[in-house]
């Protein structure tokens, strides 16, 4: 019975953070590590609990999307050539490799959530002096949200603000246009790593299961709390838990096992 409210409050208070602030993988993926579900699994699963929210978010600014479809096509098909090499990725890599590797995932993704709005600003005002790229530019921002989706693959955290660094500096302004087409890469990404998580079999359902359902009531419930909590309060609690997070798995990770 613990481990069902445990797993779906964790669900649930991620599906606000994503709703509200972003950063609810720093509550749902310790989560399940913390049940003892092991570390590759864990990320796979936290993958899937996460795919439900991107798909539905993607729906509800369907409209932002239609604005941008000429240019629709590539970014899913790079998105999802990323995210299939970050879960093969991911897939190939042993629990105590991943492990290792957890504490500097969750320290980059910590570093973009907090400072992600002022790169994405400097990127703008970068881009806004280079709107005409040239060819080798295209080809670079290919490569680069090839590299961003194949990070979304491997480590599910963080990708929403990184997706948006790279908007940035391809020249996109209308943030709801980036929410947007950032929720679609999230999609493109996710839908892909869990096929290839499905088929190696390496989701835990019933733990996976019980935070999507979590993460779905939550993003309902954020819809109407909004309006109510403020962003700063929310974000600075976000920052807290990431923080701590991070330092957690440090400890455990580097200093716990001496």
């Amino acid at each position: 019975m613990f481990e069902i409210v445990f797993l779906f409050v964790a669900g649930f208070l991620g599906g606000i953070l994503n709703s509200i602030a972003g950063g609810g993988s720093f509550i749902t993926f310790p989560a399940l590590i913390f049940m003892g579900i092991p570390p590759v699994s864990a990320n796979a699963t936290n993958t899937f609990a996460s795919s439900a929210g991107y798909l539905s978010g993607t729906f509800a600014l369907r409209q932002e999307l239609i604005e941008h479809k000429a240019e629709l096509p590539k970014i899913l098909v790079l998105s999802l050539i990323g995210g299939l090499a970050g879960a093969y990725l991911l897939l190939h890599t042993s629990d105590a490799t991943f492990r290792q590797a957890i504490p500097w995932l969750l320290l980059f993704a910590t570093v973009m959530f907090i400072w992600g709005g002022d790169v994405n600003r400097w990127l703008k005002h970068t881009a806004s002096h280079h709107k005409h790229a040239s060819a080798l530019g295209g080809f670079l921002l290919s490569l680069l949200l090839i590299g961003v989706s194949t990070y979304g693959g491997f480590f599910n955290a963080g990708l929403g603000i990184i997706s948006l660094s790279y908007l940035a500096l391809a020249g996109y302004t209308n943030i709801n246009a980036m929410n947007g087409i950032k929720l679609l890469v999230s999609s493109a990404v996710s839908i892909i790593a869990v096929a290839l998580f499905i088929w190696d079999g390496v989701i835990a359902w019933y733990a996976g299961t019980l935070v999507l359902l979590g993460t779905l009531t939550g993003g309902y419930f954020a819809a109407h709390l909004s309006r109510r909590l403020p962003q700063k309060g929310v974000r600075a609690f976000v920052i807290v838990a990431s923080v701590a997070t991070t330092l957690y798995f440090f400890y455990d990770v580097y200093l716990a096992s001496q």
